[in-house]
């Protein structure tokens, strides 16, 4: 069992800049794969990046690729999300997710229903 923990979550100007951080505890992350999701009002669960845990392989969602960037700390077991040039449409409640992987996998998936284990959450807006 993973158990994760979303922070980092709050208000800030369109253009401004946050770091989200999940924490996760229960088990080993070198087979594992996490990702973070988000979800606005009205909307689907949408992807935003993914990461290999074991090697760093990181994949991102077209609209964030450029301004939203993954990475993890081994020692910590916390995967984060850096989101840069923040627009008001990247408002939305962000998930973290983490599934198990085999050993020849290179590409993190984008898919919701992949993951098995999810954050409560935590809340970004972002005031135009």
């Amino acid at each position: 069992q993973v158990q994760l923990v979303e922070s980092g979550g709050g208000l800030v100007q369109a253009g401004g800049s946050l770091r989200l951080s999940c924490a996760a505890s229960g088990r080993t992350l070198s087979r594992y794969q996490m990702a973070w999701f988000r979800q606005a009002p009205g909307k689907e669960r949408e992807f935003a990046a993914a990461i290999l845990w074991s090697g760093g392989h990181t994949y991102y969602a077209d609209s964030m690729k450029g301004r939203f960037t993954i990475t993890r700390d081994n020692d910590k077991n916390t995967v984060y999300l850096q989101m840069n040039s923040l627009k008001p449409e990247d408002t939305a409640v962000y998930y973290c997710a983490a599934v198990r992987v085999g050993p020849s996998t290179v590409q993190a998936t984008a898919v919701a229903e992949s993951y098995d284990y999810w954050g409560q959450g935590t809340q970004v807006t972002v005031s135009s």
